[in-house]
């Protein structure tokens, strides 16, 4: 394992790397989509209204899957270039033991309370009884989601990726085929739709377990004394992707509250997707960040600094090109994506309109992203943390409250591009302090203390 993540990477043998980890995050991004193409097209555009409405409570559990995965990873990775592998493998217990149990009560909590969270997330007398069953089906399997989640990165430090890949695109088809026959065959609607994702997230959360109960791997589940110190630095060097998770769901609640005003029920129907467009596109940033993530850690625990640039100028220059082909791929595909869920004509109309207006933000977004991940894995969660916070709660929450008031719904689709745009030069300051001012804080200075 720890030959393929502390060998020399030229930009081929990086991508050849993280590659996996990508292709795991667009199908993670797929089956959400896949649900929405569904139910839009076999229940209804209400029924795509209702899903969205759920989204933001649904998503917490990813959330904290995601901050222990990606700030678990920090840690592992680090305790292995130090060769301390006991430390590692008691580190994975723990973070798998922490997940699991606040997933079990997040399915208590929707189990007994969906009616009040619906309401609180905006679902009116319309759109109550199909977000209600949509929460409570989608939470019942908060488990495996949780499980999903962490396999995810875990399964990339233990040196697997293929094998979580393999898992990712079998728990999609998986997926998408039950899909067909809840929905469509079954006549269980919405339901039947977050039935099919839960069905879905179980394959890879048995199978990872079953990888990680065995000991003939280096990084193996075993018994493990509960380890404050190492769990609130998970948390901690996590929290900035746990923020961009989490503010997934803020922002959905706070689009879904301002077109429900705007533009009514077909108005959430339309950013729900372009909200779909960006989980897809996204989902490329997000698997690149997570798959280099255990070779900076690695790197960095290791002392190699003059490695740990190497792959630091590969990664930027490649996200800076991606991002240009991105951004044009989107506003050329725009009217394909949307006539892949909706026939209706009004939704049509606006999610076209606002797809050209909201794909601006794929230019700036990866730099973004890959900054934050790049920080966690250097287990600076300060600053990781620092930039997500910024760029999800704060630039696109205040961007969505003002452009409304004076572009009306135009405003609404370009928030997510300004704040995008602020946090880059947020993220260019940090990449200045750390990267190339030539002060005692640079990792990438020798005389740096690790």
């Amino acid at each position: 394992m720890s030959t393929s993540i502390s060998q020399h990477f030229s930009p081929w043998s990086l991508l050849k790397f993280a590659f996996p980890s990508i292709i795991m995050m667009i199908f993670m991004s797929l089956y959400t989509i896949v649900d929405g193409i569904f139910v839009s097209r076999f229940v209804g555009s209400n029924a795509l209204s209702s899903l969205n409405i759920a989204f933001p409570a649904a998503s917490v559990v990813i959330a904290v899957g995601t901050m222990l995965a990606t700030g678990g990873t920090a840690v592992i990775s680090k305790y292995l270039g130090e060769g301390k592998k006991r430390e590692a493998r008691e580190c994975l217990s723990l973070f798998l033991a922490a997940g699991l149990l606040f997933s079990i009560l997040a399915a208590v909590i929707a189990v007994v309370f969906p009616e009040p969270i619906c309401r609180m997330l905006g679902a009116n007398d319309l759109l109550l009884a199909d977000s209600m069953t949509y929460l409570k089906t989608l939470l019942l399997f908060s488990p495996a989601c949780m499980l999903q989640t962490l396999f995810q990165c875990f399964l990339v430090t233990a040196g697997a990726p293929h094998m979580g890949l393999i898992l990712t695109i079998l728990a999609g088809l998986v997926n998408a085929v039950m899909d067909y026959v809840l929905i469509v065959a079954g006549q269980l609607g919405i339901g039947g739709a977050a039935m099919a994702t839960g069905l879905g997230q179980t394959i890879p959360a048995v199978v990872g377990l079953i990888f990680f109960l065995s000991p003939k791997h280096d990084l193996h589940l075993t018994r493990f004394s509960f380890r404050a110190k190492e769990l609130l630095q998970a948390c901690y060097n996590g929290s900035s992707e746990m923020v961009t998770q989490f503010s997934n769901a803020v922002i959905t609640f706070l689009f879904n509250i301002i077109l429900m005003r705007l533009a009514g029920p077909n108005g959430v129907a339309a950013i729900t997707i372009l909200l779909y467009g960006q989980f897809l596109f996204q989902a490329f940033y997000l698997g690149f960040s997570i798959g280099i993530s255990p070779v900076i850690g690695f790197q960095y625990g290791a002392g190699k600094k003059t490695e740990l640039k190497n792959i630091y100028r590969i990664s930027f220059l490649f996200t800076a090109i991606v991002s240009v082909f991105m951004t044009a791929a989107a506003i050329f595909l725009s009217t394909g994506i949307v006539t892949i869920f909706t026939d209706d004509p009004k939704t049509y109309e606006q999610a076209v309109t606002g797809f050209q207006l909201f794909a601006i933000n794929f230019l700036f977004c990866g730099f973004n992203i890959l900054s934050s991940g790049f920080f966690t894995a250097l287990s600076n969660g300060r600053v990781s943390a620092i930039i997500s916070f910024e760029r999800t709660l704060v630039f696109t929450t205040i961007s969505l409250l003002v452009l409304p008031q004076f572009l009306g719904i135009s405003g609404a689709w370009l928030a997510v591009p300004v704040a995008e745009f602020l946090t880059l030069l947020l993220s260019i300051g940090m990449h200045w302090k750390y990267f190339f001012w030539e002060g005692k804080q640079n990792y990438f200075l020798e005389t740096t203390s690790s």
